[in-house]
């Protein structure tokens, strides 16, 4: 895929856009919960730092497209991860887009290959293949998340976490 991609949006541009230009974008969802990650941190001595820890196992998930050409990012937050919720996403960022004729790379989730899940008129899936995240740049913006602004966190409920979130 990696080496392909130019050649395929070519393609793409060709056959589907009919010669319009097109808005790369990569997708992904995320799982946040309120089980507490805790790590070392640094205090400054004697001071020991203490840090809660909790296994509420409560979640919600987090949906994201990122344009890798103009750095626009786009997400909801919703309850799950199925078919459902991931066409309520496609469907948002479509009409944020409505003039764009927007190529969206996915990844195999079964959601994403679900035959109930309908592309807008103006969005083109791209499936990348399977067992190949490191292709998805989205990850790393979910990776950076979690490491700088989710450890040695409590959540009172879920609800604090969608905020915290969104902040």
């Amino acid at each position: 895929m990696e080496k392909k991609l130019p050649e395929t949006l070519t393609d793409i541009r060709h056959d589907w856009a009919q010669g319009k230009p097109i808005k790369l974008m990569f997708q992904d969802e995320a799982r946040f919960g309120r089980i507490a990650d805790v790590r070392r941190c640094w205090a400054p001595k004697p001071v020991r730092p203490l840090c809660q820890g909790m296994l509420t196992r409560e979640y919600t998930y987090a949906f994201g497209a990122v344009d890798v050409c103009t750095g626009e990012f786009d997400s909801l937050i919703l309850p799950y991860a199925n078919t459902e919720c991931m066409q309520l996403f496609l469907n948002e960022v479509s009409t944020r887009y409505p003039k764009e004729q927007i190529v969206t790379v996915i990844d195999g989730a079964s959601w994403h290959r679900s035959d109930a899940l309908k592309s807008p008129d103006n969005m083109y899936l791209l499936k990348l293949p399977p067992y190949a995240p490191e292709l998805n740049p989205i990850e790393h913006i979910w990776d950076e998340l979690r490491e700088k602004f989710f450890h040695n966190r409590v959540f009172k409920s879920l609800t604090a976490l969608e905020e915290h979130l969104t902040l």
